[in-house]
Formats: C-alpha cells, structure tokens, sequence
C-alpha cells in the first residue's frame, strides 16, 4: 500500500521539547518520541561527519520500527572529490547503515550547484557501482538540469540506475524578501532554482523550504496536497521534508500537511499518535 512520509531536517530540536516532544526529553534520546510524532527524517549530518558505528546501532534502538531516516551521503565524496572513484566508499558508507534495516529510507547524492551535465560520466560511473537493496537519490543544483538537454540526459540516467531524483522546493523562500536574520541566510545559501517536480520511482523525495513569513510557507505547503494525493493514488510513496529558515514550527507543518493529504486519500496510513507533552505523573495509571 502506498504511504506517505513526512519530517523534518533533524530529529533534535531543543526548541521542540515541551512542544512537540515531551518535557524533559533528555538530548540524545530525541529520536525516540520524534520517530512517535512524525515518521520520517532528513538526515543531514552525515554530509558533514561519518557518525561511528555505535550511533548507528543507537538510532536503531531509539526510532519506531516504522520510521524511515534518508541520509546524505558525505560531502567529502560528493563535493570534494565529484563522485569520481567513490565507489568502494559509498558501499562501506552504505553498510554502515545497514544495522537499521527497514528504517533506512535510502541515500541521497547531494551534488555541488558546479556538477554540471558534463559531469555525467562520473555519476554514471558511481551508479554503476552503487549497493542493490538501498534506494539512492541525487539532488542536482545545476540549472542545466533544470530544462532541455541536461535534465533528459539526467533523467535517462537516474531511470536506467533506478534512482530518484530529490525534487527541491524554494519557490516560497525566494517569493519575497526575508525579514529575519534567519531567513536572509536561507536566501544566501539556498539555490534559487525552478521546481521540477517529476517522479522517476515509485518514492520521490521532496525537500520544501519555507520562508520566514508563516502564512506564505503555509500556503507554499498547501500547493503540495494535489500533487502528493495524486503520486499516492499512482501506487507511489513519498517522503516530504519540511524546512524552514529557524524549523521551530515544521513538525507541526509537517504532520497538518500529512492530514491534509489523508483527507483527499483515506486510504494513507495515519501518523502515529503524538507523545504526550507532559509526562504521567508519578503513580499514576495513565
């Protein structure tokens, strides 16, 4: 049955506690009650830093049997060496992942904004090489792969290797000038590219980013439900992450947007119940 994922770029916000997650979530266990509030996470900072093999084996332990976490692969393969001879690395990178099973939503490629369709042989090469049983995704910020040619040439590729290509969504950040410090340092290192939202495999992947301004964040998320029902009603399953410029609000977003969609395909599986925000107190039953 088809499913729709949906999160955030983190699972540990300090700002959330008392709000989204319980009081008196301790930092480190946030996993565990996010995996309860929404059911999927962009895992971002193993772009930065390979996590050790114990934090793996951790995140196992803390996140729902029915969450699904899509990480980035490291920067240093995808930026610093443009794909070229990573392949034996993105397997090991691969397998060190594999202690979480079925909540490993897949890879993503997130490819510098100078990889160019002239750059195609090299991601040609690393799909060639890549493990069977991970979904890989790559996220191309060239405007070349945005139209004619270059996204075809993309597109071909991605289809024949079976990999998805993650749609990013900045039309609402870069619609009107920011009003914050965070929302200006969203417009300086976010790219400001046209949305392509086409799906190549049965799970697209989608990274929204928001402005600073809630209602037209707001709105920009609404123009997804259509398109998400429709993807649902195909057989396909989604992940949908939400950013924004400060993310102190995107669990909310992202679980009204998941009801949103549920509304026009009942069939969804609903989130699950999110946990109480105030523990029990002592002794008592409930």
């Amino acid at each position: 049955m088809a499913q729709l994922f949906v999160g955030c770029p983190m699972w540990a916000n300090r700002s959330w506690v008392g709000r989204f997650l319980p009081r008196g979530t301790v930092p480190g266990t946030e996993l565990a009650p996010y995996s309860h509030l929404l059911n999927a996470v962009e895992g971002n900072t193993t772009f930065y830093a390979t996590p050790p093999a114990l934090a793996i084996r951790k995140w196992a332990q803390l996140a729902a049997s029915d969450f699904r976490m899509v990480f980035k692969a490291p920067r240093a393969l995808t930026h610093d060496r443009r794909l070229r001879g990573v392949g034996a690395e993105l397997a090991a990178f691969s397998e060190l992942l594999a202690p979480l099973g079925a909540r490993l939503g897949g890879i993503t490629l997130q490819l510098p904004a100078s990889f160019a369709p002239s750059d195609l042989g090299a991601l040609a090469d690393t799909a060639r090489q890549l493990p069977a049983g991970v979904r890989w995704s790559v996220e191309v910020r060239h405007p070349q792969f945005c139209g004619g040619p270059g996204m075809a040439a993309l597109h071909r590729l991605l289809e024949q290797h079976g990999m998805e290509r993650v749609v990013l969504d900045t039309t609402a950040l870069f619609a009107h000038p920011p009003s914050t410090d965070a929302g200006r340092e969203e417009w300086r290192t976010k790219p400001r590219l046209p949305l392509i939202d086409f799906a190549l495999t049965e799970n697209p992947i989608v990274r929204f980013i928001g402005c600073d301004h809630p209602g037209r964040t707001d709105t920009g998320l609404a123009g997804w439900d259509d398109r998400l029902a429709g993807w649902l009603e195909d057989g396909r399953s989604p992940t949908f992450f939400v950013h924004t410029p400060d993310n102190t609000g995107t669990p909310g977003l992202a679980r009204a947007l998941h009801e949103r969609v549920r509304a026009l395909v009942p069939s969804v599986e609903p989130l699950p119940h999110p946990p109480p925000i105030l523990p029990a107190e002592q002794g008592s039953l409930f």
